[in-house]
């Protein structure tokens, strides 16, 4: 059955959650809190609104996807001792505060004060009591009763449009692949690539260290999701229908200009058959010719008017003079207690926190949302609208926001016209007749690759690709060595490795959000991956290593102890190599 033959459409409500791996990389303010801010603010309250739209008798539907970083951090031996201290540590700050309003007869400040004990409280009854400290187990459960959806992200969200090598692809989808089943298992149908960031198949080169080589072959990320068993991604608008997108920072960095070059002289687009929409699944075409076996993989394409409702900060629901302001914070507890007030107000001119004033907010603004979901459908004859967001946005930077989302998926539960499906029913039901091919590009600021590469943050590359240069060189040479040792160092290089490809490093640097820390942790993880190879090397012409070099071993191990089922076969070679482009 194609669409919802009884209304105008589906609607498909995609959330992105991720954080980069900060457990034992400090705490406050860059570190740790943020994994127990984001469970607090964020995970939690959408569980709960997840189980209480159930307990109505109302599946939500909803896709998520859990990236494998994160989950290793929720699943982390050291994650529930210090959430609960975190949460501890907040009632206490709320009543500390509470008792200063009452001190000075601030009743209004008191009850916001009072409404944070009481947040705080909930959650940690309900990851102590309802979800029995096992947020993983709790999203689990909620997709094995076919409510929910989970797709995966690349193992540490690396960008895969700018790692040097095809390797380090595989390794980020295969290591996703294999967490994700551990985790919630079964192996993900989809998948959200970090950044919604694509890179087709063509003669490509470094972008920036290494201009005069010549360019080399490489796969397009479709492939290696298909050889994975992956079935669908998402896209940003632009690419599905903007054509090739520059992105337009290009001329005003050269680097950009050098990338953009290579793939404008390699790129073969196949000519369109039909106008493209995002309210229509498609099939990625494979390069320039179709790969003999290999099964198609869907794209689904985001909704720019939807996402703006949401996302911008001048007219987006978040920015309403009502809701809970982000940036303004009272310390020592770091509570929150005045409200957005108006977009242009500083922080000096934030009014006074109204929480029931603000909740009362979100039914008339998810009505709002399931009728611009209603507008997009119209003209669509039962098309789909797809609205992802970074989940993270939803409770920690809009405190609102899982109320919202409660109440858009109630409202369109009630209004009957637009049928809420995860990505993988609508693609059961709408197999793709078409097949399209796609420039190169991300969901990033200009549609390309500048956030994550700029003169800001392009050193930060240099390391990378030395870095997986070495990876391969020591993965395809000792990969079947018998020294279990060996095998040990090795695998946690290429833990190191998957660490330093987060393109949350990036980000952070170009944002100037946490830049410091970013471009401590992308030195810390260049310098103990260098430190390691080198332990590796004496060991594999058998020198004999000092207690310091396994010390030094025995520390990473237990300070990044992730992804205990990483292969080195991953990252000596390439499966399924396609023949160079001619």
């Amino acid at each position: 059955m194609a669409g919802n033959d009884k209304g105008l459409g589906s609607f498909a409500l995609v959330l992105h959650a991720h954080l980069p791996y900060v457990i034992s990389h400090g705490t406050w303010p860059h570190g740790t809190d943020w994994l127990n801010e984001a469970a607090a603010e964020t995970y939690i309250p959408l569980l709960n609104v997840f189980e209480r739209l159930v307990s109505e008798g109302i599946s939500p539907k909803v896709t998520i996807d859990v990236s494998p970083i994160l989950a290793e951090m929720l699943s982390h031996r050291d994650f529930k001792p210090q959430f609960k201290k975190y949460l501890t540590d907040k009632i206490e700050a709320a009543k500390r505060d509470s008792a200063e309003f009452a001190r000075i007869n601030d009743s209004h400040m008191a009850s916001v004060s009072a409404m944070w004990e009481g947040f705080y409280s909930t959650a940690l009854e309900s990851f102590t009591v309802k979800y029995n400290e096992d947020l993983i187990g709790a999203f689990r459960k909620l997709q094995d009763a076919g409510h929910i959806e989970i797709a995966t992200c690349g193992a540490t969200h690396g960008y895969m449009p700018l790692l040097s090598r095809d390797i380090s692809v595989q390794a980020q989808i295969k290591q996703a692949v294999k967490a994700h089943t551990r985790h919630f298992g079964k192996p993900p149908r989809g998948i959200w690539l970090p950044e919604c960031a694509y890179r087709p198949s063509y003669a490509w080169n470094k972008p920036v260290y290494d201009e005069e080589a010549t360019p080399y072959h490489r796969k397009g990320v479709e492939e290696f999701l298909s050889e994975n068993g992956i079935e669908y991604f998402f896209i940003d608008s632009h690419l599905l229908k903007g054509g090739r997108a520059a992105g337009v920072y290009m001329d005003r960095f050269s680097d950009l200009k050098v990338m953009w070059n290579n793939l404008d002289k390699s790129m073969k687009a196949l000519p369109e058959t039909v106008e493209k929409t995002p309210r229509k699944v498609y099939y990625v075409a494979f390069g320039e010719q179709a790969i003999e076996g290999m099964m198609p993989v869907a794209v689904f394409t985001r909704d720019v008017k939807t996402g703006l409702q949401v996302w911008s900060g001048e007219w987006g629901y978040p920015g309403d003079g009502a809701y809970l302001d982000f940036h303004k914070k009272r310390f020592p507890g770091g509570l929150r207690y005045w409200r957005v007030t108006d977009a242009k107000a500083d922080l000096a001119d934030k009014q006074p926190y109204n929480p029931n004033g603000a909740i009362s907010k979100t039914p008339d603004h998810a009505a709002h949302f399931v009728g611009v979901v209603k507008d997009g459908l119209k003209d669509s004859k039962g098309g789909l609208v797809v609205s992802p967001y970074d989940c993270e946005l939803f409770g920690h930077w809009w405190f609102e926001g899982p109320h919202w989302v409660y109440h858009v998926i109630k409202k369109m539960h009630e209004d009957g016209e637009v049928k809420a499906v995860t990505a993988s029913e609508h693609l059961d039901s709408n197999r793709p007749s078409e097949m399209v091919s796609l420039p190169e590009g991300s969901w990033g600021e200009g549609g390309y690759h500048f956030i994550w590469l700029n003169d800001m943050n392009k050193w930060t590359w240099k390391h990378v690709y030395e870095a997986e240069k070495d990876m391969e060189e020591l993965a395809a040479a000792h990969e079947h060595s018998g020294d279990a040792e060996l095998i040990d160092m090795l695998k946690q290089a290429a833990r190191e490795l998957l660490l330093l490809e987060a393109s949350d490093w990036q980000f952070l640097i170009s944002t100037r959000a946490a830049a410091d820390y970013a471009e401590l942790r992308v030195c810390r993880h260049y310098e103990d991956f260098k430190r390691l190879v080198s332990i590796i090397r004496k060991k594999a012409s058998a020198e004999a290593l000092t207690d310091g070099d396994r010390n030094f071993f025995s520390d990473l191990k237990k300070r990044d102890s992730v992804f205990e089922d990483i292969e080195l076969k991953w990252f000596s070679r390439v499966e399924h190599q396609r023949h160079a482009l001619k």
